[in-house]
């Protein structure tokens, strides 16, 4: 028999926990500057309990071609990667309208 979603109550291959998850986040990317004038992307707002931190910081890192962290519920880039991380987490499956850029 196979396991069930606790959540949704689907079986685990056709849970779509993730998938609304990721639409009712609330994310904010932000550049602040650190040490010696460096810059860093922070993104924020995710539902840790929901979306694994550190595979998508992998991603993101990967995609951006660049080094960065994980701290707390908060995901850092270095450099400003601000337009690339929005349009790729819309292309992850995350709600343009919930992304907010400053």
């Amino acid at each position: 028999m196979p396991e069930i979603c606790p959540r949704c109550g689907l079986p685990k291959e056709l849970c779509v926990c993730e998938e609304i998850a990721k639409e009712e986040q609330k994310i904010k990317i932000y550049v602040t500057k650190r040490r010696f004038g460096k810059l860093m992307t922070i993104i924020e707002g995710f539902d840790t309990s929901v979306i694994d931190l550190k595979e998508l910081a992998k991603k993101l890192k990967d995609i951006c071609a660049c080094g960065g962290t994980v701290k707390g519920d908060t995901i850092e880039l270095q450099g400003d990667h601000r337009k690339k991380v929005a349009e790729e987490l819309v292309k992850m499956g995350f709600s343009r309208d919930s992304i907010e850029i400053r």
